[in-house]
């Protein structure tokens, strides 16, 4: 039972939702089958003439629609969200295992009497409503009521048939009418809710996507500016030493020594591009972080001290705990609500990121949580993520407050005097 529990708490919210109505469809179709498969075995079926194949053959009906219906449910509800076609076929198989349930089901309540019987307007209304209740979702709202109206002249068409009056066939409309109608109203209202919460969960998948794709062109427009001309004069210099060479003119020399000049200035300022990209201010970090879950449609709360009186290596590895911990919110989990905490205890710095969103890898098995472990060690950190009660996800960041200049981490989280050599 526990098991289940954690389950359904990991679940995102549209998967229960989409539980929740599945469910709800199958309950209501399988109420109606059992509640016509009872009515054909009531007493005053048992106490007819109507033949017991007759009965059987009610049964068995009821029973292989409900069975095609639940096919159909499942695929009409993957019809209505877009995912898949319906397909004729299902459609077709459904709609003939109704109109061979209705006949018999006529025939047999015509044996008993379905003037003397009013249970037989209910079972006449339980063998038209499994189909007209599945196929209801996967059509417009003109189909719909075309089919159901196709449903009623059936049924009404097999009473008067049976030389049946004309309230029996009247009574036998109303049934069929109400009870059909109100299950197809109910499925297409939960169809919609549905629906909506399929457009909501696309869009902040796409909300996502756009906040990754955004960071990506920043920083290849900054790598851009900054190589781009650099790039441009190496390689005219480049040409221009090649023909003073072939010409025996010692300026050759000179022009390489600046191509040598530029080429190190090249790449002393990509090392500044990655170190601006890796080591992001904290402060940045937080107020972007923010920004971006909420766009996203979650609630961001930010709580803690000034960042700003951090040490620098301190704050860049911590900005990167917080980038990393907003992708993994957007993209892993199902988060409406994140909470970040900054805080100092001692002589220890504390970055804890709480959502309500529970990912399915789990306590950091991802190679993001790894490379995040990486930087925060080359400062004596430790970093704990995982899930907690409640449903929440908890990411937790240590890092000592008080370090030597010496082990101030590099573009990739590496000490000083490790990256110098």
């Amino acid at each position: 039972m526990s098991g289940w529990i954690r389950r359904w708490r990991g679940r995102g919210d549209f998967a229960k939702v989409d539980f929740y109505t599945r469910g709800t469809f199958y309950v209501l179709l399988w109420l109606t089958v059992a509640s016509q498969v009872a009515l054909s075995v009531t007493r005053p079926v048992r106490h007819s003439d109507a033949p017991a194949a007759l009965i059987a053959a009610s049964c068995l009906l009821a029973v292989a629609q409900g069975v095609a219906a639940t096919g159909l449910i499942r695929r009409g509800i993957d019809a209505y969200l877009g995912k898949t076609p319906l397909g004729r076929r299902p459609a077709a198989l459904g709609a003939g295992l109704m109109a061979a349930d209705v006949v018999v089901s006529v025939a047999l309540w015509s044996t008993v009497g379905l003037r003397e019987e009013p249970m037989g307007t209910s079972a006449l209304a339980a063998a038209a409503c499994p189909f007209l209740m599945a196929h209801c979702l996967s059509v417009r709202k003109r189909t719909s009521v075309a089919v159901q109206t196709g449903a009623l002249a059936l049924v009404c068409g097999a009473v008067a048939l049976t030389g049946a009056g004309v309230g029996t066939v009247l009574g036998c409309a109303i049934s069929v009418i109400g009870v059909c109608g109100w299950f197809a109203v109910t499925v297409r209202c939960s169809a919609w809710h549905l629906g909506t919460m399929w457009k909501i969960e696309q869009a902040r998948d796409v909300t996502a996507r756009l906040a990754v794709a955004e960071e990506r062109l920043r920083f290849g427009r900054d790598l851009h500016d900054v190589m781009g001309r650099n790039l441009a004069v190496i390689a005219l210099k480049s040409e221009l030493a090649v023909q003073l060479a072939r010409r025996g003119r010692p300026e050759a020399v000179e022009q390489m020594v600046e191509v040598q000049r530029l080429a190190q200035e090249s790449q002393r300022e990509v090392r500044d591009v990655v170190r601006g990209y890796r080591e992001a201010d904290l402060g940045v970090e937080l107020a972007g972080a923010q920004g971006v879950l909420e766009a996203a449609g979650i609630v961001c709360v930010v709580q803690g001290r000034d960042v700003a009186e951090l040490p620098v290596a301190v704050q860049s590895v911590l900005g990167w705990v917080v980038r990393e911990a907003a992708t993994n919110v957007l993209r892993h989990g199902d988060a409406g609500r994140c909470a970040v905490g900054v805080g100092v205890v001692g002589d220890e710095v504390t970055l804890t990121v709480e959502n309500d969103g529970v990912t399915a890898s789990g306590g950091g098995a991802g190679s993001g949580l790894a490379g995040l472990r990486e930087r925060l060690g080359a400062l004596d950190g430790t970093l704990v993520a995982g899930p907690a009660e409640g449903g929440r996800f908890v990411l937790t960041a240590r890092v000592p407050l008080l370090r030597d200049s010496a082990t101030d981490p590099g573009p990739l989280g590496v000490p000083a005097a490790r990256n110098a050599s």
